[in-house]
């Protein structure tokens, strides 16, 4: 990676290109969970624009039934930086759309930390997996149906 200043301006530049334009949808959230950073993918997965999303909490995308699971899991990674989850690891969850609608989805997070090494906010990098995950439901239920004719 170059250091010097054209170097830097082209990686400042690639960085706003890559987290604008990935197909992926990025959304960054603060300390608290407020959606601070939306990308055009996150537009596109969930159906908010980013002058909706953004200053709203994350609730606004996890269905209702998952909320107290992930509030707990927040609040402990924004209070000791530590995640079962951010090495790379990608974690599978239901989505909510705008309309309504529940959506299957795989994340990656990547914590956000401050100068003095706290725990500042998150990014998640998330993808719709919806169509695979309805194979796979579909493939497990013909292979069941298949062991129950063969027992």
């Amino acid at each position: 990676m170059s250091t010097d200043t054209a170097g830097t301006v082209q990686l400042d530049r690639l960085g706003r290109v890559l987290l604008e334009a990935a197909p992926d949808a990025i959304v960054y959230a603060d300390g608290e969970g407020t959606i601070r950073f939306w990308n055009a993918g996150a537009e596109r997965l969930f159906g908010f624009t980013a002058a909706e999303a953004v200053g709203q909490s994350l609730d606004i995308i996890i269905p209702e039934p998952q909320r107290a699971r992930h509030w707990t899991g927040f609040r402990h990674v924004m209070e000791t930086g530590e995640s079962r989850y951010g090495h790379g690891d990608l974690l599978a969850v239901p989505g909510l759309r705008k309309d309504g609608s529940r959506i299957s989805l795989e994340f990656t997070i990547v914590p956000l930390l401050d100068e003095s090494g706290r725990m500042e906010g998150m990014t998640a990098i998330l993808r719709d997996v919806t169509k695979r995950f309805e194979e796979m439901r579909a493939l497990r239920r013909e292979l069941a149906a298949a062991r129950a004719v063969k027992a």
